[in-house]
């Protein structure tokens, strides 16, 4: 993970040296890599499953319960872990995006007169595709590098066998929820806050934005379900946790508040199901605009040493 996060901090000269790595291994290699990196994705979401099982009663109540209730329930769940074990799935799947960047690149160079066709096959898949041809087409573009509203890869590792659909179903949703509910822990670590010149948080949980979509679509695929609905759901609850932020009597605990909430935006830029529209139906955006204004008038002395 360190050198993950080195590769991050650096991204501009970590592109031409991952374009260097897929012009060497070619794209057998680069599949090997995607695949081995995904299985640390999956390694991970096991873990995050068991979180949610030891969590469950609570978790079950928090997805119903009013903003007003929430506070009562929140000290019940263990959501540092749960937020640790999502950035490192953020930061996995912000370096493989970048790994496939590299390759569309190489690709390009290459293959010319193939890329053309694959991304406009890629873009005739609606939602009305059947599951099973849209993930193979899926698979073709992402061996070219091509970035795709699913990621194939990624709903192969999280397909399990000889568990129960429902269990697992309800289990993916409670994930979600246990994310939305625990984003406001963020806002006390010194390292959450924003930095306008790495456009990203100095402790690397803008990559919560990566992991928290591109999870959301690949686990409700496998389970057949809407990813919009569902990420729709955890909009509105993130929000709702968010603005309680500002009630918090504890400025110590919502020092970071405006840094976090730009997570917000993050995550409606990773997801193709997602909208600034529904995001402004939860959250109003002119919090975040001065949010962000905010953050860039802040004197480079709140950085915390590293």
């Amino acid at each position: 993970v360190s050198v993950l996060i080195s590769l991050l901090r650096g991204a501009g000269q970590s592109s031409s040296e991952l374009r260097a790595l897929a012009e060497l291994i070619g794209p057998y290699g680069m599949r090997f890599l995607s695949e081995n990196l995904m299985w640390h994705v999956g390694s991970q979401v096991t873990e995050l499953k068991k979180l949610v099982a030891e969590n469950m009663d609570t978790l079950v109540q928090l997805r119903c319960c009013r903003p007003e209730q929430r506070p009562a329930l929140l000290p019940r769940l263990t959501a540092e872990n749960v937020l640790k074990r999502m950035t490192i799935i953020g930061e996995i799947l912000s370096f493989r995006a970048m790994a496939q960047q590299g390759l569309r690149e190489v690709f390009s160079q290459h293959c010319p007169f193939l890329t053309g066709p694959i991304e406009c096959l890629a873009e005739l898949v609606t939602p009305d595709t059947d599951i099973q041809v849209t993930l193979s087409i899926f698979e073709l573009a992402s061996a070219a590098g091509v970035p795709c509203e699913v990621d194939p890869a990624l709903v192969a590792a999280l397909r399990t066998e000889g568990s129960s659909p429902e269990e697992e179903y309800k289990v993916s949703c409670l994930l979600l929820v246990f994310v939305a509910v625990s984003l406001p822990l963020l806002a006390a670590d010194p390292a959450s806050l924003y930095s306008p010149e790495l456009d990203g948080h100095l402790n690397n949980v803008h990559c919560l934005a990566k992991a928290i979509a591109q999870l959301s679509a690949a686990l409700f695929t496998v389970h057949g379900k809407n990813i919009e609905t569902h990420l729709k759901e955890f909009l509105l609850l993130a929000s709702s946790s968010l603005l309680q932020l500002a009630q918090e009597p504890d400025k110590a605990r919502a020092r970071n508040q405006d840094s976090i909430a730009l997570l917000l935006q993050l995550i409606v830029a990773e997801s193709s199901f997602l909208t600034l529209d529904m995001l402004e139906s939860c959250f109003p955006y002119v919090l975040l605009r001065n949010a962000f204004r905010q953050l860039c008038r802040e004197p480079p002395g709140r950085a915390p040493p590293h």
